[in-house]
Order: C-alpha cells, then structure tokens, then sequence
C-alpha cells in the first residue's frame, strides 16, 4: 500500500498526536517508564504547545503518526541567534529505512531558517549506529561528554 505521507507542526490543539507521538518514543528508545509512566494534563501540554520556543514535527500516513521529533530552540546570549537542540526523535519500527527521519530533520531545517536560527543539533548514542549514520551524513560530528547532574 502506498503511503500519504505528510509532516505537520504541532499546535496546541493537537493534544491526541502529541499524545500518539509520545507512545512511538516509548516503543522506539524501549522506555515506557520515562514516556508513559506520569503523562502530563492536556493543559501542560497545550501550555508546552504554544510556546514558540518548543517544535514537534510528526510523519503521518493519514491520520497514523509514523514518526516524528521534538526541538528546543535555544536564543544565545553572544550574538543575536539561536540554534536547534533535537530532544528526540524517532520513526516507529514498521517505517524505518523509508527516509522519514531524515525528512523530518529537512522539514525542521525550514523552521530554523524562517527563525533565523543558524545551527541543529543533536545527540546519539554510539551504539545507535543507524541514528549516527543518519547525522554524520547531515552534519558534522563532534564528541563531547555528557553528565546528568542529580538536583535531587
């Protein structure tokens, strides 16, 4: 079956796909715990929405979200711009290799440039060979170190 694909931004109306995306990166990163365990009101969520500072982006086949991402953008204080933090992304398992990562990155490369925004970027896990493909064939790599500091 041929698919219909289209990539839409989140507004804050759409509580239900924000909802549905969360299930595919709880299933994508095997982490319901984190995604599923304590979901936040459709108040929060239509708060989080809104803000013109926080970008979700989803792949849907009709009305089915077969991926998608969730970006931060970030106003430096050194100069006059911003640049894009991907927080996650993800394609559900039945979609992948079909270029929809990727797409999701290009439709989210438009935002950035209507923003003004001047860079994306994003981690991976070294053991997460195709999410690392996939962004050292968009960009380049660097290696930094990442600490999560406990504030409890």
């Amino acid at each position: 079956m041929e698919l219909n694909l289209r990539y839409i931004r989140l507004q804050n109306t759409d509580i239900e796909l924000l909802r549905k995306l969360n299930e595919v990166f709880a299933d994508a990163f095997e982490d319901s715990e984190t995604h599923l365990s304590n979901q936040p009101s459709d108040d929060y969520l239509r708060t989080l929405l809104s803000k013109k500072d926080f970008i979700t982006l989803v792949a849907l086949d009709r009305e089915h979200i077969m991926g998608g991402l969730v970006a931060y953008v970030l106003e430096k204080y050194e100069q006059a711009r911003s640049e894009i933090y991907i927080y996650d992304l993800a394609v559900a398992e039945k979609y992948r290799r079909r270029g929809i990562a990727r797409s999701l990155i290009q439709e989210l490369k438009m935002i950035a440039k209507e923003i003004g925004a001047y860079v994306i970027f994003v981690q991976a896990d070294k053991v997460d060979l195709p999410a690392v493909r996939l962004y050292e064939s968009m960009g380049i790599k660097e290696e930094p170190y990442h600490f999560d500091i406990s504030v409890i």
